[in-house]
């Protein structure tokens, strides 16, 4: 057994199918009461490592403890964990309330117990009109709730959600988002939430592990993950529109790209001594100023606005830094056309540096 005050502990576990490996020595520690999401584009193995937590998948080695017991090698109902599938997986021959009790009758649940259970589960989820209506007869939204309420009845210590919003339209995504975060707060269960959606999960991790070939490339806040990304590969997924990258050389404190020169007079290096190297210089859209924001910037430059995008609370403006395209997110009621000259502010202190060759922040 595992002497842990975590709730889920995940040590050097890897996967391999045939010769192609999935996970790889991961290792993972998700608190208490933690909404912890992992995040990552297709085939990244964010959901494979879910499947291991819950039991679906054998591992090839390693080890998985939930609440300090070794549960590597149990079925999945012995884990204490209930499970949200991208899939509703409802008997459609069901009510609802016939889906929510089925399990428990399974396990031979006193009757009293699952009348109890169905009724807090159904009040927790505002599903209480719909306990006597079949699946067909509900929406997307109202299937996936009956979904989290199935696993919700269970009275488990750690809930799983792989991708369980994808299949809905993006307003009942939206309404559902709030849903689940308010359905935290009120159990405060440890929660493991699978998504390649970023707005997902910056909205609902308290952490958020971001995953690429079968590997964590960073663990952090929300914050964290957007303001210091450890790796160009998570300031590039993190954030819509996407950083902006210039590449150049980093020398002296200063980096210079063809036609631009950025003293990075406030930026904070990851290590207080960087030698000179050729480098990669991130800038988020939204970080760029424009208007009267310019005469505050440590540094301004003259562009040509090449195109506008307008999307109703902000416009897209694209325009080149450098020999770079670059863009920059202004006010949604902005007057501005291509062929426009434009005057933009940058702050070196909101930026992310990184080395040309690993990639890694500096």
């Amino acid at each position: 057994m595992l002497v842990s005050n975590q709730s889920v502990s995940i040590r050097e576990l890897r996967l391999d199918f045939g010769s192609v490996s999935v996970l790889k020595e991961l290792n993972l520690d998700i608190h208490e009461g933690e909404f912890l999401v992992l995040l990552g584009s297709s085939g990244c193995g964010k959901s494979t490592l879910l499947n291991c937590i819950a039991g679906l998948l054998e591992p090839t080695d390693g080890q998985i403890f939930i609440k300090g017991k070794n549960v590597t090698w149990l079925e999945p109902s012995d884990r204490g964990i209930g499970m949200v599938f991208q899939s509703y997986a409802l008997y459609p021959q069901m009510t609802v309330r016939g889906n929510l009790s089925f399990g428990l009758k399974n396990a031979r649940v006193p009757r009293a117990e699952i009348d109890s259970r169905v009724a807090r589960a159904a009040k927790i989820l505002q599903i209480e009109p719909l306990l006597d209506r079949k699946p067909g007869q509900l929406s997307g939204g109202q299937r996936q709730r009956v979904a989290i309420g199935r696993a919700l009845v269970r009275d488990v210590d750690v809930f799983l959600f792989d991708e369980p919003l994808s299949n809905l339209d993006a307003k009942l995504r939206a309404d559902l988002r709030v849903e689940i975060k308010r359905l935290h707060q009120q159990l405060a269960n440890t929660m493991i939430y699978v998504t390649h959606d970023q707005v997902e999960a910056m909205t609902l991790a308290d952490r958020i592990a971001v995953m690429r070939g079968g590997r964590i490339m960073q663990l952090g806040t929300p914050h964290e993950i957007y303001n210091r990304p450890q790796n160009k590969y998570v300031a590039d997924f993190i954030g819509s529109p996407s950083m902006n990258f210039l590449d150049g050389q980093f020398q002296g404190g200063v980096f210079r790209t063809e036609g631009v020169t950025i003293p990075m007079q406030g930026y904070q290096l990851a290590t207080p001594q960087v030698a000179d190297r050729p480098a990669i210089l991130g800038i988020r859209p939204e970080h760029v100023a424009t208007g009267p924001l310019v005469a505050g910037a440590p540094l301004r430059e003259e562009v040509t606005v090449d195109l506008v995008e307008p999307m109703g609370s902000d416009t897209l403006v694209w325009t080149q830094l450098g020999n770079a395209p670059f863009r920059v997110r202004m006010d949604g009621q902005a007057r501005v056309s291509p062929g426009d000259r434009l005057t933009i502010g940058l702050d070196p202190a909101k930026s992310s540096l990184f080395d040309a060759r690993t990639e890694e922040r500096l």
